[in-house]
């Protein structure tokens, strides 16, 4: 059998606290519970994480970036900004459904940075906004750095977000889209 470095091991740890937070949120999540689902002890958790907070945040920003090369990815070989948004539009609507996780994952960083914020806590909030802001300039270059469209795209997505994450199906996604 062999032997997983320390580095998968990590990722195994990101993946897992994804999906524990994303259901969960920070507060209902516990780092046995996630030491629990990769098969670990909390002791060697955290070995690889200095805290909970550190899992959380590496959870957050990976689904941002989850989400940022989804969009990459969607542009190649569009020939035009129509071409683009569809393409775009149509990989998070199948990230959405795939892996629910990764959005509500995001939705549930939001809560805790302004959390975080209130405490005196700015480094959690910086950590998250320069992911933002990477997730923001991947859209709006590809969509030939409109802001009216970039600001459009993601008004629609937070919608197909909070559907998503209040349960509707996704009937209730495209009637309202």
């Amino acid at each position: 059998m062999a032997r997983i470095s320390a580095q998968e091991r990590r990722e195994s740890v990101v993946r897992a606290a994804i999906a524990e937070f994303a259901l969960k949120g920070y507060f209902g999540t516990s780092t046995e519970a996630i030491a629990k689902r990769v098969g670990v002890t909390q002791p060697y958790l955290f070995q690889l994480f200095p805290g909970k907070k550190a899992i959380f945040v590496a959870a957050l920003v990976r689904s941002m970036e989850d989400t940022r090369l989804t969009f990459e990815r969607a542009v190649e070989g569009a020939q035009d900004g129509e071409q683009t948004l569809h393409a775009m539009t149509d990989a998070y609507a199948r990230l959405i459904s795939a892996r629910p996780e990764t959005l509500l994952m995001q939705m549930q960083g939001y809560a805790v940075v302004a959390a975080a914020a209130a405490e005196g806590d700015d480094q959690t909030g910086e950590l998250i906004r320069t992911g933002w802001m990477r997730l923001w300039e991947t859209v709006h270059l590809s969509l030939g750095a409109d802001v009216r469209e970039t600001t459009s795209f993601f008004a629609c997505g937070m919608l197909g977000n909070t559907l998503t994450a209040i349960g509707l199906s996704s009937d209730h996604r495209e009637a309202g889209a």
